[in-house]
């Protein structure tokens, strides 16, 4: 198991033949011995390996064996390797004595015992390989917690993401079901009072004016429900990447107008106005269709929210950007909602009682950046709102 450990030992000793004769002891296939005939050569060994033993002759010129101990004691990438002295002093000099105090793990006196250091260089390399495997275990177990911690943070962001998707599941069908019931309550109204007047033989009520006063509560009921249809469908289309965007070259000053237009009686409805500012036409190559759409978006919105004052639209060219500006002097919106309206199924404030699946802005910025533009809005709570719509014009 230990065995593809591959320990390294550092002899050093001033005298070419002891260094030979103590490779030939300590030697092994899973053994790297490094020599080194100074203190200084064993330095720079030292700070380079990673060694298993360190076997140092005591004496030696310049730096002996005991400085070179006291060094690597206090130096600390080798202050933990075991250092075992050979002396060929004799025991009388009481050299043990200062090598245990240098920080020495054992004690050699020449002539060698080459049995015994073998056996004793043998127990340091299994030492060190045992060391290492349990350094590489604990490793293993440091990887495994941190990986086992990544993937139940990412369990717990999934989990977070779920609940907040089933969340959004709820409140969509939620939703839809409160908006398409409004449109198709008005219609099985209209059916049930006609079915009444005919058993009645009521010709009176299908008048020539009262019939076109049917028809024109029919076709709103039936345009808000193709509007909700086409807002979900818009929704599927953007998650799927197949949001169609047809280009072809118009003046955006053109279809802004034509629009306000339209907006004459749903502007009325609302006990409001809309003013258009023009500074020159914009000429550009977008969909006109999703534009309009964009724009109309947020005609509704200035007019939803607008407390029943004057909504202004603004077009005009800034640097490379087309730019139309819709305000109102309405309720205005918090920061904190001015970071969430552009989400799905988010309103400005459901307790105004305004109809819409909080779908409309989601839209309209999903189409602008199709077009490489963006959406911006100013606003602060009681003060109304200011939305831009940016648009490249190159």
């Amino acid at each position: 198991m230990l065995s593809h450990i591959q320990a390294k030992l550092l002899i050093v000793d001033d005298l070419p033949e002891n260094l030979l004769a103590l490779d030939a002891l300590v030697k092994g296939e899973d053994r790297d011995v490094y020599q080194a005939q100074s203190a200084d050569q064993a330095l720079s060994l030292l700070l380079e390996h990673e060694f298993a033993l360190a076997i140092l002759d005591v004496q030696m010129p310049g730096m002996n064996g005991f400085e070179l101990a006291e060094l690597m004691r206090g130096t600390e990438k080798t202050k933990n390797i075991p250092i075992v002295f050979v002396s060929a002093a004799g025991r009388e000099m009481n050299y043990a004595f200062k090598g245990y105090e240098s920080g020495a793990v054992d004690f050699l006196h020449k002539p060698l015992d080459n049995q015994a250091v073998k056996s004793k260089v043998a127990v340091f390399v299994d030492l060190f390989r045992q060391r290492k495997a349990l350094g590489q275990q604990l490793e293993a177990i440091e990887r495994s917690r941190a990986e086992q911690e990544q993937l139940l943070t990412q369990l717990q962001a999934a989990r977070a993401e779920l609940e907040h998707a089933v969340r959004m599941r709820d409140d969509f069908m939620s939703i839809v079901s409160h908006e398409l019931r409004t449109p198709l309550n008005g219609l099985i109204l209209e059916t049930q009072l006609r079915k009444l007047h005919l058993a009645r033989d009521n010709a009176d009520a299908f008048a020539l004016d009262k019939m076109r006063a049917m028809v024109d509560r029919d076709e709103r009921q039936i345009n808000s429900l193709i509007r909700l249809i086409e807002d979900m469908l818009d929704v599927s289309r953007i998650r799927t990447g197949k949001l169609s965007i047809r280009p072809s070259q118009f003046d955006l000053t053109r279809l802004v107008g034509g629009l306000i237009e339209n907006f004459a009686a749903q502007a009325a409805a609302a006990q409001s106005t809309i003013e258009l500012k023009i500074d020159a036409p914009l000429l550009g190559v977008w969909d006109e269709f999703r534009i309009e759409q964009v724009l109309a978006n947020l005609l509704t919105n200035a007019l939803r929210y607008g407390a029943k004052q004057p909504v202004t639209v603004r077009a005009y060219q800034q640097q490379q950007w087309a730019c139309i500006e819709v305000s109102d002097q309405g309720i205005g919106i918090s920061e904190e909602n001015q970071q969430r309206i552009f989400q799905q199924f988010e309103r400005v404030d459901s307790n105004q009682g305004c109809a819409g699946l909080g779908l409309g802005l989601y839209i309209s910025e999903q189409i602008v950046l199709a077009h490489g533009g963006r959406i911006e809005v100013r606003s602060a709570e009681g003060q109304g709102a200011t939305f831009t719509l940016r648009l490249p014009l190159a």
